[in-house]
Order: C-alpha cells, then structure tokens, then sequence
C-alpha cells in the first residue's frame, strides 16, 4: 500500500551544465528518488533548465547566425528541447537505480509538457528568471549588446540573462499524467517548467519564457493529488536574515509564517522567493498537504521529519 504522493522538484542547477557533469549528477538524484520509492512512496518527478535551455538557446543563436537560411529558433522550442535530453538522461538513471536495488517492472517515462501561460500576464513586461551559464559583468555587458538580452546580477553569483517567467495557468497533458500514474509508472513532467504555450483558438503558440520550475511543480503536484511537494535546492533548510549575524534555520513554518517573512523579503528573488511562495501555494490548497524545501540527498530524512523546512497550512 502507497504512503503517499511525492512531486519531487529538482533544480536545474543540480544537474550541471555540461552533458557530463549531467550524466553524473543524473545517477545522484536516481538515488535520492529511489530511496522515496523503496520506501513506499508514488513519486512523480520535476526538473528545472535554467542553465540548459540558456546554453541550448546561446548555441541555436550562434548557429542560426552561422546558417541563416535555418531561421531562428524559439525559445519555447528550446525548452522543448530540454526537456527532452534531461528527461533522457533522468528516466535511465531511475530505470538503472530501480534495478540496481532488484526492483523490476516499474516504467520510467518522460512526458513532453506544455503549460498554458496568460499573454496578458505581467511577467512578459519585466524578465526575471535567469538563464544559461553565470557571466561576469564585462561578459554580461558584451551579450547583451550583442544578443539584446536583458541581463541581471543573480543572488551575489554572477550575472545571467534574465526572461520572463509568467505563472503557470494549466498542464496540457495532464489527463496523460494521470493516465500513466494509473498504470503506476513513474513519471517525468513538467520539465523547465513546462513548455510555455498560449492558447489562440485551437492553437498552442509557444512563446519567448521560461516558467518557474517551482510554481510548475506546485501545480502539478495539485492536479496529481500529491500529498508531498519536495522542493529540492542547495541548501539543507531555508534561512531568515540568511548570509547575515543573526541569520536563522527555519525546521516547521505554517504557511501564515512563510508569507510574513515573504513580506519582509528574507528570499531572494529568483532563489528561495520562489520555493516558498510554491510550497505556501500548495501547502494551502487542500486539508494536510505539506511541502518540504531541502537538500536533494537529505530528501529521505526531510519525508521523516528529520531535517529540511516543512511548510503547512
């Protein structure tokens, strides 16, 4: 018998930059997520692509200048294409870890996601989630000028193009989601965020943003019927006054607490603003649902109430 529902929310960061470092840190998060797994636990799984789809689009802009007759290529494609190659790399590593630990017959798959945005969201008038490799400020500087991206310093770590990121309104595939959960496989949705669509008639139009993998995956973990939203990240527990004399590791917060320290703006924006305000969102969305911020090889303990910030209602 299941203990419950998990969504699990990986961070883009945590998978690396490069094919290989993506390869290795792949058979990390196998690990943490079959632990989850082993224990009795439905899992469906989430990734971010901050620097993937930054990188795959840099590269498609300088191909495209190269060989003009191919065009430009979107944005929402290249999330597309994120989506796929980390979902590739993630569906194997959990497919090897399950039968590393004798566990046989439990499909892994990997579902190309769209998520309906609103082009009248405020979001496409003020970019904010970054993108792609972390630059210094003469190499901001210089792509922006070249390319017209905007450009921003991010959490004191360097500077990195910055899109919009508008909120997440509904998962197109998610009867398809439901359907293969059903079946018990485990599976890989929402990745970057979900493709950013809008609707025009009958037509899904992807458009130039990248949507908060965290808002995404607090939605997904709503419509799946989750009982648990883990929100992985760099570090062990979410910090008030983080970085500073009195700085302060948070364990339990309702979701009452959680928004009074969003008020007096303890998170960082496109940083820990965004795990908090998601685990809040889903926390308060239904009678005993708890969202829980931690590090990825410490998700275990955090299920047990060991370690990481647990979010109620």
């Amino acid at each position: 018998m299941s203990k419950g529902k998990i969504v699990i929310a990986l961070g883009g960061n945590a998978l690396g930059t490069t094919l290989s470092e993506q390869m290795n840190a792949v058979k990390i998060s196998a690990k943490a997520i079959v632990d989850l797994i082993e224990e009795g636990y439905e899992v469906v799984i989430t990734h971010g692509n901050g620097p993937q789809s930054g990188l795959i689009n840099n590269a498609m802009i300088d191909f495209t200048k190269a060989n003009p007759k191919y065009g430009d290529i979107s944005l929402s494609m290249c999330v597309a294409m994120s989506q796929a190659y980390i979902g590739y790399d993630l569906q194997n590593a959990v497919h090897e870890e399950l039968i590393n630990r004798n566990i046989f017959c439990v499909p892994v798959v990997s579902l190309i996601t769209q998520v309906r945005v609103d082009p009248s969201d405020p979001a496409f008038a003020n970019p904010t989630k970054p993108i792609g490799a972390f630059m210094t400020k003469e190499e901001a500087d210089d792509k922006s000028k070249e390319y017209g991206y905007t450009v921003k310093e991010d959490a004191g770590r360097g500077y990195r193009r910055v899109v919009a990121s508008p909120k997440p309104q509904e998962i197109i595939e998610i009867d398809s989601i439901r359907s293969l959960l059903t079946e018990g496989q485990i599976v890989i949705a929402c990745g970057g965020g979900g493709i950013p669509v809008i609707s025009e008639g009958n037509h899904l139009r992807g458009v130039p943003a990248v949507i908060d993998k965290d808002f995404a995956a607090a939605l997904l973990a709503r419509e799946v019927d989750a009982d648990f939203l883990i929100i992985l990240t760099a570090v062990e527990k979410v910090a008030i006054n983080f970085g500073k004399i009195d700085q302060q590791w948070l364990d339990v917060i309702t979701s009452d607490e959680a928004k009074e320290y969003i008020a007096a703006g303890h998170f960082a924006p496109g940083s820990m603003l965004p795990k908090v305000q998601a685990a809040v969102e889903f926390a308060e969305s239904k009678e005993n649902r708890k969202a829980l911020i931690t590090l990825l090889e410490k998700a275990k303990d955090g299920i047990q109430g060991k370690t990481g910030t647990l979010i109620t209602k």
